[in-house]
């Protein structure tokens, strides 16, 4: 009763007290528009709705607080993302998805950073991009100004999904892993991680000890050969020894028959 449509057919969204009239010359392709506007305007973020916010193509701007925290600074980030997601909705709204999330735990494993809270970040989940302010975010018109560093490309871009980064991302989780059973169960952490370790040393012991003993084997088996060589030669030349000395022994007895037939002849 209380909507009034400037010509028929149309479609409309319903969402955030309001709704929103489907424009094929501004918004494009029907199917993209209902993609986009699936969502509120904000939202209270967490990593099942983080998934399905990529599949808008929208850059997800987070106030990442303490909801327990009831501190100004927690409460004055988050009323600074709700303003610009109500206020500015014409200017970012196909481009931005606004909301805050409670606790740094997801964040941190998602950018593989420490971030410390109350901050704001924004999220790139096409590309695993995110964007962190460069300064203190005081008002909306900080926020703005941010938002719009990062439309025109004056914001620098961190992370993203090269090789580098995924190396990064392999050695992160492996090493949380880590820390989570240890810090959930120290003895199951020691025993998981202890026992191949173990192992894995005992079999590198026993192959550089086998190794070390056949090169100790091998370099004996030469030095007993030339041993026995050594002994052989010896013999060798102790018979042959003899056997000039027999041979001397021979041609003087020879000598001495000739001498006596020569002086019998001339006697």
């Amino acid at each position: 009763q209380y909507v009034t449509l400037p010509e028929l057919p149309a479609v409309l969204v319903f969402k955030d007290g309001t709704y929103f009239v489907y424009d094929e010359y501004e918004d494009g392709d029907l199917t993209s528009w209902i993609n986009r506007e699936r969502f509120q305007g904000y939202l209270n973020v967490d990593g099942f709705t983080l998934y399905e916010l990529g599949d808008t193509g929208k850059l997800v701007a987070i106030a990442v607080i303490d909801d327990k925290n009831s501190s100004v600074e927690h409460m004055r980030l988050k009323s600074i993302i709700q303003e610009v997601a109500r206020d500015y909705r014409d200017h970012f709204h196909r481009d931005f998805q606004f909301g805050h999330m409670d606790g740094n735990d997801y964040i941190n494993s998602l950018l593989m950073d420490d971030l410390t809270i109350p901050t704001i970040v924004v999220l790139n989940t096409s590309n695993q991009q995110y964007f962190l302010p460069d300064r203190q975010i005081e008002n909306t018109e900080d926020m703005v100004q941010f938002i719009n560093n990062i439309l025109d490309g004056t914001a620098e871009a961190q992370g993203g999904d090269g090789f580098l980064q995924r190396i990064k991302r392999i050695v992160y989780d492996a090493k949380s892993t880590v820390v989570s059973v240890f810090k959930s169960s120290p003895l199951l952490g020691c025993f998981l991680f202890g026992l191949p370790l173990g192992v894995i040393s005992i079999m590198c012991y026993g192959i550089c000890t086998a190794d070390t003993e056949g090169a100790l084997d091998e370099s004996e088996s030469p030095k007993k050969g030339s041993g026995d060589r050594e002994l052989t030669d010896e013999g060798s030349e102790e018979e042959q020894e003899e056997e000039k000395k027999e041979k001397y022994t021979e041609l003087s007895d020879g000598e001495l028959k000739q001498k006596s037939i020569l002086e019998k002849k001339k006697d």
